[in-house]
Parts: structure tokens; C-alpha cells; sequence
């Protein structure tokens, strides 16, 4: 069972022009010892998402903030490319002297809300500063995937790169209000920049799970477990019990995954900032506790918390 901690990062303590709103997708980078970096996205006044960090400290299941947010660490793609109107940092690898940053893009679009991409970009200083990898994104729209994917979760075993990610399967018209469907899909590399994607879906639709939101995959005890965020696709944002909760499957190889969701082991709050919601976890080991930072209603709109699994 999980043991939540509370809001970690509220958006109204460090509120400016830049940051606005929400403190979505967290992402916990070890740096060195007890050490941390969080990543994590928040909204400027235009609504627009833009990456930052802050450092933090971990010692015997307390996560401690230290220190101010950073600048942006990417600016808006120019006007045109896919992501010209929001950056989420999703997923870091840490590779040689380098860390690679796997991105969400935004695009706006006209006949439905939203068009995403994958990005990447890449530290040279130990994940300060990023520069983009390239104007395009990594992964796009293809053949097979003709709606959009998004919300990597990327790591290295060896010298093969693998990647769990979001791909749309469709838009349908709900209240007269275009929404998707997504499930996660599984892809490999050798370089963490090509991807071989062969249209492997590892985790699908149920009758919980319409809509399936970035998931986190850690290796435990030679097998893999992956958290991933699931919702209805009906009244999500306002009834409580079909927006985003955390569910969990485990696997033997990490393509192939079996839903364990009795065994998640954490639920929404009776109330407060994680009572609608909860999404967007990522799930990690430091000095033999588990760590889930993960964000609550409305998409993260307070910020993000964390809970403890010993």
C-alpha cells in the first residue's frame, strides 16, 4: 500500500507571469547521493505549458524542495512546428555525459482540440539547460498511428532504448465536445533517437480504462511493473470516480502486460487536491523506498504530491 504525503509543489506558492497554473507530468532525476532534480510543466498567463525544475532532497521517505525554480528550460518551437504552443517534459535518461529529455509538443487545432507530438532535446550540464534535438519531432503521426502519440516513458537496459508511449486511436464527439481515446504502445531503439515502431499495443481499452495516460514503468524483483493513469471518457473532468485514477499491471518482459488494478495500492482522497484525479505518476527507488510523485485534479492544476510504498 501506498502512504500519501500531501501537496509537495503548490503552483500558488511560486505563482508569476510565467507560471500561472498546474505543475504537470513530474519527473524525479537522482543527480548524485540524496540529490534530486523534479521536471515538471507549468501554464503561462496564454495558457501555454513550458518546462522547469526544482532541486529537492531525499532522506528516509521525506522529499524536501530546495532552492527556486529554474527558467524555462526550452523556449516555444517556431511558429509552425509541433510545438510551438506547449513543451512537457515526459521522460529523462541519463546517457554518458548527457541527459536526454523526451517532450510532449503541442499543436492546437480546428476540427479537434489537440495535435501532440514527441520531442526530444538534450543537457550537456547535467540536465541545467536543454537544446532541442532537432525542429521535427522524434515520433509523429504514421501510417499506423494516424491520430497522435505522446507522453513517452523512456529507458536504457543495455544498449537497447525502449520506449512505452501514448498513441490516439480515435476522436468521437461527446456533448458535442471532441474527445479521444489513447492506449500505450511499446517501440525500440538503438540510439534513443530512431524508433522502430511496430504497432505493439501494451496496455489496451476495458471497461475501466477508455482513455490510458502516460505511463512509468520500474523493474522489480526481475520483473516489471508500470503505473499508468486510466479514465472514462464520459463526464471525466467533473464526476468524480471516471476522471484519471492510477491503475498497474505487471510483466515478465515489459512488452506484454497483465492489468493489476486491486494492486495499486493507492485511490482518490475523500477530498481535496486529489480527490477528482490522480495521473501522471512516476514511480522510483531511492535507498530502498518507493517514491510516487504524481498530480491530482484537473490535470495537476494545484501542483503535484507524492506518496511513500516502503
Amino acid at each position: 500500500m501506498w502512504q500519501k504525503k500531501g501537496l509537495l509543489f503548490c503552483v500558488s506558492d511560486y505563482k508569476s507571469d510565467d507560471i500561472v497554473s498546474h505543475a504537470s507530468i513530474p519527473f524525479c532525476l537522482n543527480l548524485h547521493g540524496d540529490n534530486f532534480r523534479i521536471y515538471f510543466s507549468s501554464r503561462n498567463k496564454e495558457g501555454k505549458s513550458l518546462p522547469y525544475y526544482i532541486n529537492a532532497t531525499i532522506i528516509n521517505g521525506i522529499i524536501k524542495l530546495t532552492g527556486n525554480i529554474s527558467e524555462p528550460l526550452l523556449e516555444l518551437g517556431e511558429l509552425g512546428t509541433f510545438d510551438d504552443s506547449g513543451i512537457m517534459p515526459s521522460s529523462l535518461v541519463k546517457e554518458g555525459n548527457k541527459v536526454y529529455m523526451y517532450y510532449i509538443g503541442w499543436n492546437p487545432q480546428v476540427t479537434v482540440s489537440y495535435r501532440l507530438s514527441i520531442g526530444l532535446a538534450i543537457s550537456f550540464d547535467g540536465g541545467k539547460s536543454f537544446k532541442p534535438f532537432s525542429k521535427s519531432p522524434i515520433c509523429d503521426r504514421a501510417i499506423e498511428e494516424p491520430f497522435f502519440n505522446t507522453a513517452p516513458f523512456v529507458v536504457k537496459e543495455k544498449e537497447l532504448w525502449r520506449m512505452w508511449y501514448i498513441s490516439c486511436t480515435s476522436w468521437q464527439l461527446i456533448n458535442g465536445y471532441p474527445e479521444p481515446s489513447y492506449h500505450v504502445k511499446y517501440a525500440e531503439s538503438f540510439d534513443g533517437i530512431h524508433w522502430k515502431r511496430e504497432g505493439v499495443v501494451s496496455i489496451d481499452y476495458d471497461d475501466k480504462s477508455k482513455a490510458i495516460g502516460r505511463p512509468c514503468i520500474v523493474n522489480m524483483n526481475n520483473k516489471y511493473e508500470m503505473f499508468f493513469s486510466y479514465r472514462d471518457t464520459l463526464n471525466y473532468r467533473k464526476e468524480k470516480g471516471k476522471g484519471y485514477q492510477i491503475g498497474k499491471a505487471i510483466s515478465n518482459e515489459g512488452i506484454h502486460w497483465e492489468k493489476k488494478y486491486e494492486e495499486t495500492g493507492i485511490k482518490l482522497s475523500e477530498n481535496g487536491w486529489d480527490s477528482m484525479m490522480m495521473e501522471y505518476c512516476h514511480v522510483f527507488n531511492h535507498k530502498g523506498i518507493d517514491y510516487m510523485l504524481y498530480n491530482g485534479n484537473d490535470f495537476g492544476k494545484e501542483g503535484f504530491g507524492y506518496a511513500i510504498r516502503k
